[in-house]
């Protein structure tokens, strides 16, 4: 998130790596268990010690991280159903009740696979990798390859590497990421993986593959993705079992490495050494060009059902009207679980991340419970699950709603909001893509704090949280967090440089969670709510946005 890499641009927030420090800051090597505990369970005032019990529950060593799947994700999913009673939100989930059945698919490459191509075989591990297809156990493919440059068709930005050939029935090759050139928030849309598929599949290739790159090799060696590429990955399940993919009909295939590539491009028209050449300007184009011969893969996949659930309260608006519009707020319940362990401890307890979001979401809904006054709209209140493994609950939600799909008129998304110090300013990434924006503004003026524009627009986190699926929905969305004027740049490069996916991520960590920010920030999401809830007209989109237009918004033609 807080640095470039050509490689971020096809991963979601949650799959991200930063630079990390190990070792804890000497305050806490220094600390004994009894001084810990005495600064863990200081007294506070009523309504912050709410919200810190919240964490201290959600985020306990008990709850083992709260990987997507597990029973200890499921005790914490009660939790929160059992916190949405207790503020008054009818069950919106299936058959009455809080939850809302996930069906999900753990897949992962099953075998080396093979390549071969003009029937002379590549060398796994060093000339390509294999991938993996959610939607089949077994994928054999023979056809023309086509170098679509970064695959990317985009005639709003005046690219198309399509141009020129036809892939009707053809594997399209194409290297990762997206060109410098483009706008950040486009750039990270245009630049993911699935998306890239989608494209190449409405041009009726029959599957994709990835070409190593300088840039790509410098950022994560060939040698290092070998050693991951059977790890298993995560999508939802389709009513037959098999796994959702975008684009079913050109399933990713797999990488080549450059040594590989070299191959495939020998006796075309443009060497791969001058592609290799042109690579080196990060906005660079290339032109389309059919390889010589053809190239064979066979895949294997192993996938595995796992269950997990989202879970929905409803608060019912009071307006006759606007009642049956729907103001979804969104944040995501899941954490990454086990892992290596650091400094003994194994256990990733995901306190900021993001049991800080589903804390602030609970004590929101008590907020409007507390005021007496139903918002006009009607309010659901969504913990999503595997947002960890690429947005997947929130996907599933979006598309497979337990309300009608067209009730949903904006979405609210809370993810690891750092709350470590005492923020000046709120930040609503995507804000100014939509009339919610100027909610935001509303509500930050009545909390007595600045709006402050995306700091980071080049890192596109638009798209990379929960509610970039209720976006490609045509839904108005923003991602909140609180900003980073005054101390709050150091704070947000600390928490990340120390704890952001680390086992140190739990309530005690240092700096220590201020719980007075964290009750700031609630009130600052129950105003937003309120403003965009109570509002007269429904969220637009504005007139012309990329989004919008993309994916039929109401408002943007």
């Amino acid at each position: 998130m807080l640095r470039k890499a050509v490689l971020l641009l096809a991963l979601p927030l949650s799959s991200i790596a930063f630079a990390q420090t190990a070792e804890p800051p000497a305050a806490a090597q220094a600390e004994n268990a009894a001084q810990r505990n005495a600064r863990v369970n200081a007294a506070l005032p009523e309504d912050q010690a709410a919200m810190k019990a919240h964490v201290m529950f959600l985020a306990s060593d008990a709850m083992q991280g709260r990987d997507a799947g597990s029973p200890f994700y499921n005790v914490a999913a009660e939790y929160v159903a059992a916190q949405f009673y207790a503020q008054g939100l009818t069950p919106a989930g299936d058959e009455g009740s809080y939850l809302q059945r996930v069906p999900l698919v753990s897949y992962r490459a099953a075998s080396e696979g093979s390549f071969s191509h003009n029937g002379r075989a590549l060398a796994f591990g060093e000339e390509y990798l294999p991938g993996a297809d959610p939607s089949r156990a077994e994928t054999a493919i023979d056809a023309p390859v086509v170098f679509v440059g970064y695959g990317i068709s985009a005639p709003e930005f005046k690219r198309d590497d399509y141009a020129g050939v036809d892939v009707k029935g053809k594997i399209v090759a194409y290297f990762s990421g997206a060109p410098s050139g483009l706008p950040g928030e486009e750039r990270a849309h245009l630049g993911n993986a699935a998306n890239k598929a989608v494209t190449a599949q409405a041009k009726g290739a029959v599957g994709t593959l990835v070409l190593e790159s300088p840039a790509s090799a410098r950022v994560r060696p060939f040698a290092r993705l070998k050693e991951s590429y059977d790890h298993p990955r995560m999508t939802w399940a389709r009513a037959d079992g098999t796994g959702f993919f975008a684009a079913p009909d050109a399933p990713s295939l797999g990488t080549l490495s450059m040594k590989g590539a070299e191959k495939l491009f020998a006796g075309a028209r443009t060497p791969w050494a001058q592609v290799v050449k042109t690579a080196g300007n990060r906005d660079a184009r290339f032109r389309a060009v059919e390889l010589p011969g053809r190239l064979s893969v066979r895949l294997a996949t192993k996938t595995e059902p796992v269950v997990s659930y989202n879970v929905a309260g409803m608060l019912e608006g009071s307006d006759p009207k606007l009642r049956e519009e729907v103001v979804v707020l969104t944040a995501h319940l899941d954490h990454v679980g086990v892992g290596t362990p650091v400094n003994g401890d194994p256990i990733y307890n995901g306190a900021m991340d993001n049991a800080v979001g589903i804390a602030a979401m609970i004590e929101e809904a008590k907020r409007f419970k507390a005021s007496g006054q139903p918002p006009r709209r009607s309010i659901l209140f969504l913990a999503v699950t595997a947002e960890e493994k690429g947005l997947v609950g929130s996907d599933y939600f979006a598309r497979n709603p337990s309300i009608a799909k067209e009730r949903m008129v904006a979405n609210v998304n809370l993810d690891m909001p750092i709350i470590t110090y005492k923020f000046e300013d709120v930040i609503a990434f995507g804000a100014e893509r939509s009339t919610l924006g100027q909610y935001v503004k509303n509500a930050a003026a009545k909390l007595n704090v600045s709006f402050s524009p995306d700091p980071m627009p080049d890192q596109g986190l638009f798209v990379r949280s929960d509610h970039y699926r209720f976006v490609q929905q045509g839904i108005p969305s923003v991602f909140l967090w609180p900003g980073t004027k005054g101390p709050g740049k150091e704070a947000v490069d600390t928490f990340f440089a120390r704890h952001y996916h680390q086992p140190s991520d739990e309530v005690a960590q240092l700096p220590p969670i201020d719980w007075e920010s964290g009750v700031r920030f609630i009130e600052a999401n129950y105003l937003i709510a309120r403003e965009i809830a109570d509002a007269p007209e429904r969220p637009r989109w504005n007139k012309g946005d990329y989004f919008g237009t993309l994916y039929n918004g109401y408002g943007a033609r």
